[in-house]
């Protein structure tokens, strides 16, 4: 199977950089599972894996620290456009995110940067509405379900830590 190259495209700043490190592991036409190592590795930040959930608008990720422990869960809400097209996918992230601790606890985080884009004009009405719907969605699943459903398609490609 050919996989897709893989970019994340950023609203603030503008960018959209190919993730050329990232391995992808598993792909259908739901998921695509990949492992990372950090772009910019900090001294609790090595490495990670991301489940990109191509119909629910998020990629889930474990971050990991240099002996492969669990971080946090960080989540994006993100917008895949069209999904795969000519041999590449764009993810974009819609500004929102949110984290999950070991313990637990959740934060939501960067609203004020998605209500900043959009009083700047950076995104439109439909970027808005899709990265409010899309946290929405996410919210209900960890809340219903437990970050661990969307780690559960990553799990077989790390160890337990």
């Amino acid at each position: 199977m050919d996989y897709p190259i893989l970019y994340r495209k950023r609203i603030i700043p503008d960018e959209c950089v190919q993730l050329r490190d990232d391995r992808i592991l598993f792909m259908d036409d739901r998921l695509i599972i990949t492992e990372w190592k950090a772009l910019h590795p900090k001294p609790d930040l090595s490495s990670g894996f991301s489940c990109y959930y191509l119909q629910e608008g998020c990629k889930v990720s474990r971050f990991c620290r240099s002996d492969d422990s669990l971080l946090y869960w960080y989540c994006d809400i993100v917008d895949y456009g069209d999904g795969i097209r000519d041999g590449s996918l764009i993810t974009t992230d819609l500004l929102v995110d949110v984290i999950v601790r070991p313990d637990g606890t959740l934060r939501v985080v960067d609203l004020d940067e998605l209500a900043d884009a959009f009083d700047r004009g950076l995104i439109d009405d439909r970027q808005l509405k899709t990265s409010l719907l899309n946290l929405n969605h996410l919210l209900k699943r960890i809340d219903n379900e437990g970050i661990e459903s969307l780690a559960e398609p990553m799990r077989r490609f790390y160890s337990k830590t």
